[in-house]
């Protein structure tokens, strides 16, 4: 585990929170000294020669594991990027907000898994076709007074939109937005912060990664790099 100067924690490996749904790492080789030794009797040694530093290589297929091969298999059929399922699950559900999305199915049907809210915490869940952006009806979710109170007061607390989070996780993390989420925080100081979540897969090694963004001030929170 390491922190930055900003206060950030950074984790390898799996996300630890409930959550987490997947910065791509780049590893510079040192330069490696090489010298030879002078003849019997000679102070002079022969010259050194520097090794020049490696290059990134892209994931080959024999190297990806499970993971990393169902997302190269899966993120380059979506025709449809996070964005535009939003806005036609938006529009399938009069004055909501979005508060979700997922990127599932398989390479012959990718979908997305979007979930919006109307500011009184009535959430809708919608699909929306990965591939021509068509919704399909809106199915409700809870009708729990408290599921709706709760949700309704993390939409007034939140003022930075989905599309803000993922701006700011893809300003740091070059790729393809494949799970946004907005929930209560998990890292950080105050548990009472709300966030989003947000899943980042970097299309030379497929690996993903996700950050939690302050749903109020954009700031990075927390960040994982799946590598697994």
């Amino acid at each position: 585990m390491d922190m930055n100067r900003s206060g950030v924690v950074i984790r390898r490996g799996r996300p630890a929170g409930p959550r987490a749904i997947g910065l791509v790492c780049a590893v510079a080789a040192a330069g490696a000294l090489l010298s030879g030794c002078g003849s019997s009797g000679s102070d002079t040694a022969s010259p050194q020669k520097s090794a020049a530093p490696s290059r990134a290589v892209p994931a080959t297929a024999a190297s990806l594991n499970a993971d990393q091969a169902q997302r190269k298999a899966l993120v380059p059929k979506a025709k449809v990027d996070y964005g535009q399922a939003l806005k036609a699950a938006i529009a399938a559900v009069p004055s909501s907000e979005a508060i979700a999305a997922e990127l599932k199915g398989t390479p012959a049907s990718p979908y997305w898994d979007t979930v919006v809210a109307t500011t009184d915490g009535a959430a809708y869940a919608v699909r929306v076709d990965a591939v021509s952006g068509k919704a399909e009806q809106p199915r409700p979710q809870s009708d729990d007074p408290e599921d709706k109170q709760e949700l309704a007061a993390r939409l007034t607390k939140a003022t930075v939109t989905a599309q803000q989070a993922a701006q700011t996780a893809t300003e740091k993390t070059k790729g393809t937005v494949t799970t946004i989420e907005l929930g209560n925080a998990e890292h950080g100081n105050n548990n009472d912060t709300v966030a989003w979540t947000v899943g980042v897969v970097t299309t030379d090694d497929w690996n993903e990664t996700t950050y939690e963004i302050d749903a109020t001030t954009r700031k990075v929170l927390w960040m994982n790099i799946d590598q697994d």
